[in-house]
């Protein structure tokens, strides 16, 4: 096999990977979109539909080898990473984006990651039509091979330190739940219709943070992990971007979290400045939430 056509094949595989983890959770991923200020959920809808079709259009065709389809992959690609460097400059770190499916979320690494597939894409019509040998493959493979080991062994270990790291901040403090702020327990909520709530979804967490809030961002970590539950969506608010549902809520401050059920009925609000603080903000919510339906 050829370089060109491998290499073609291997990008136009990232953009129908990237349109499948879409569709593997479409309604999640429409919520995502929220991010770039896509307020209605048809129009949220209309446009998953069209970057999913748009990826599989362009796969299709950088794969088949055309040089036409790989700029234009590379112009999306650009245009992407713009629009997230633009969101992160607002403050909306850790925002859902849906740019590799519903769990991927607004980050330095992902600008950088569409900046590199930009650049590869932009320079596929250049690969020389060589056919290396059998060798060359092998060795290719056995150098991917070895750095995939070592991008996992990263992880894990990244992973395994901010676990303990969580861990250690439990305390046994709950969040500051005060009735005259936020929402009144047991109101229902409009905004539960920006959550893309799975059949496993228990609660939904809508998280109000601040761009010039420091314990907002050091505890972003804790609220990715807890965001990552698959029975918990989440969602972050951000005092300017989302001023709207800041004032519709009440919300005092940041970092502030109210958790709701399917149903958008406030189970338990506050503010919290530890990952323990909520855990347990959750957890009475799964409390109330049981007694409510004893």
């Amino acid at each position: 096999m050829r370089l060109d056509s491998a290499l073609a094949v291997a990008l136009g595989g990232v953009l129908v990977a990237s349109a499948a983890a879409k569709l593997g959770a479409p309604r999640r991923s429409a919520a995502a979109l929220t991010t770039f200020g896509l307020r209605s959920p048809r129009l949220r809808a209309g446009c998953l539909g069209g970057l999913v079709a748009g990826e599989l259009g362009l796969g299709a065709g950088v794969a088949a080898g055309s040089a036409a389809a790989a700029y234009a992959a590379a112009g999306a690609l650009a245009a992407f990473a713009v629009a997230l460097a633009r969101i992160l400059g607002r403050g909306g770190a850790g925002a859902p984006c849906a740019c590799f499916g519903a769990r991927s979320t607004v980050t330095r690494a992902a600008v950088a990651r569409n900046l590199v597939l930009a650049a590869a894409f932009a320079g596929l019509p250049s690969v020389p039509a060589t056919r290396p040998s059998a060798v060359v493959w092998l060795g290719a493979g056995l150098g991917l091979a070895l750095v995939g080991l070592g991008a996992v062994s990263v992880g894990m270990m990244a992973l395994a330190r901010e676990i303990g790291e969580l861990r250690l901040r439990l305390g046994p403090q709950m969040a500051l739940e005060l009735a005259d702020e936020g929402p009144g327990i047991g109101r229902r909520l409009s905004v539960i219709e920006r959550f893309a709530l799975e059949d496993e979804t228990r609660l939904a967490l809508a998280v109000f943070s601040s761009e010039g809030c420091p314990m907002c961002r050091a505890l972003d970590p804790a609220v990715d992990w807890v965001i990552g539950d698959p029975l918990v969506a989440g969602l972050r608010f951000d005092e300017h971007v989302d001023a709207d549902v800041w004032a519709e809520l009440a919300v005092p401050g940041s970092p502030y979290a109210v958790v709701l059920d399917r149903e958008g009925t406030v189970l338990a609000k506050g503010t919290f400045n530890s990952g323990g603080q909520l855990e347990g903000m959750l957890a009475s919510a799964e409390r109330r939430g049981t007694l409510s339906h004893a």
